[in-house]
């Protein structure tokens, strides 16, 4: 756990309010009264004593001097581990301890350095107890050569290497996997830190190791979903070695290099790759083919097979609500890839399908495949029976926004595909003037009930997911809320 302060009074207190880390970095380039003395006192747990010179993305602006006698200082107290910068020098440190307690680091806050594994080598001859290496990842690929480095150094040898950044969080959570001795964690955000709340508790750090199963998100943003709480949870309820990662990337190549290096078991896809992926998997199932598009990967002895639980993940709340689809008049509102999955779904329950888009090229197209019309855009009253609304309209942070005006909604049922917020403008409406509602939650759940079942041939934990997702989406909106 990282601990800055403004004060050394401040660190100290904040050290010792640390719950659940092994170790504790102090970080006395963030004070304004530097006390080696004052910051060790009184510790419980182990430290490592920290004074990033501001050359080296840190705070201290006084002279090199003055910071060797810092860290010398906390060697002499005797801090378990002191931070040296590679780039730093200062052998005297190594002359006195020969190494031992000495954690040597390097940080590229731009780019994985072309002389990364050079740069290793000559930091292992030092003969410090462990090299730190972090580099910033500009691409969720550029996480490969340190997992490459990583296993060749091997933790035996005292290594931590991490990638800075929104597409390094593997290396963080995945720290065993990486050959990293420990991982980071605290409140410096645009480094890519995380708390060790999330680390521990969503993650599941500790019970981590380097064969358990990676599952994850791909695609671009995900840092908004709730599938990594979801299935997280799962996989805690059903007592399975797996983690599931929200996976940035910045393209499909990008993602296959980082999922095959990793081993990955599985994944969920959502925009943009859920079409480009169908293309570059071994196997498609049928259901995807005719969506065109996958939301779930299986890799099964060395292969990648695509499927897409959207249409059926779809369909069961209605189902479990008993819904009479035959004769029903089933207006779909959009025309993209969640549209075309709901469409299909319909097809076969003898429901009379239209399509409403804005643009009707789009829904003509989406209609030909199910046989169906083109509708009106928006659908106008008492034309439907069922409303789908498969647009991102009303999603946060949108959320005053609706694809429907409120005297259209004069039908039976009307289901929202979006899930953030769980009660959308549109819901809300509906509900007023009568309908019945469902929301995008319960097709969220339901299709990443099947993904699991898929993945790992266990009964998914309903209960457990569910909960999961409510406490993540209430999170999103306390965070938004404390925000503005």
């Amino acid at each position: 756990m990282t601990v800055t302060a403004p004060t050394t009074a401040e660190l100290r207190r904040r050290r010792d309010a640390v719950e659940d880390a092994d170790l504790v970095e102090l970080r006395l380039d963030t004070v304004s009264d530097p006390s080696v003395a004052g910051a060790l006192a009184g510790r419980r747990r182990p430290v490592i004593v920290t004074c990033r010179p501001v050359w080296e993305g840190g705070h201290f602006a006084g002279s090199e001097e003055a910071r060797r006698q810092l860290l010398g200082e906390a060697l002499a107290l005797g801090a378990e581990y002191v931070d040296v910068e590679w780039r730093a020098g200062f052998t005297d440190l190594f002359r006195l301890t020969g190494g031992r307690r000495l954690v040597l680091s390097t940080h590229d806050f731009e780019a994985v350095p072309v002389d990364l594994v050079a740069r290793a080598r000559a930091m292992r001859a030092t003969g410090a107890e462990v090299v730190k290496i972090a580099v910033k990842a500009n691409r969720l690929s550029d996480c490969v050569p340190l997992l490459q480095l990583g296993a060749h150094m091997g933790q035996r040898d005292g290594v931590v290497v991490m990638a800075l950044g929104e597409y390094g969080l593997a290396s963080r959570v995945l720290a065993a996997r990486f050959g990293s001795a420990w991982s980071y964690a605290g409140p410096v955000a645009g480094v890519g830190q995380v708390s060790p709340a999330v680390l521990l508790h969503d993650y599941h750090f500790r019970s981590l190791t380097d064969s358990t199963d990676v599952y994850g998100l791909v695609g671009s943003p995900v840092s908004h979903s709730v599938s990594p709480a979801m299935h997280n949870a799962a996989f805690r309820a059903t007592r399975l070695d797996a983690v599931y990662l929200p996976l940035p990337a910045v393209s499909v190549d990008d993602f296959l290099a980082f999922g095959r290096a990793i081993g990955l078991k599985g994944a969920s896809v959502t925009i943009p790759f859920k079409v480009a992926l169908l293309d570059r998997v071994d196997e498609a199932y049928a259901v995807a083919r005719r969506v065109g598009a996958i939301n779930t990967i299986q890799v099964a002895d060395g292969r990648w097979i695509g499927g897409n639980t959207d249409a059926s993940g779809f369909l069961q709340p209605l189902q479990e609500r008993g819904v009479p689809l035959r004769g029903m008049r089933a207006a779909v509102v959009g025309a993209g890839g969640a549209a075309r999955a709901v469409a299909i779904a319909l097809a076969p329950s003898g429901a009379e399908i239209s399509i409403h888009a804005r643009t009707r090229a789009q829904a003509e197209e989406v209609a030909m495949i199910v046989s169906g019309r083109v509708g009106e855009w928006p659908p106008r009253a008492g034309s439907w029976d069922l409303l789908v609304n498969c647009t991102p309209v009303g999603m946060y942070p949108r959320v005053d926004e609706t694809p429907i005006p409120a005297d259209a909604l004069t039908g039976r049922l009307v289901y929202d595909l979006v899930y953030n917020p769980t009660i959308t403008r549109l819901l809300r409406e509906a509900e007023q003037a009568g309908c019945e509602t469902i929301g995008g939650l319960d097709m969220l759940l339901a299709q990443a009930q099947e993904q699991f079942q898929w993945w790992t041939g266990t009964r998914a934990p309903v209960g457990a997911m569910r909960a999961a997702a409510v406490k993540r989406l209430s999170e999103f909106i306390r965070d938004e809320d404390h925000v503005v």
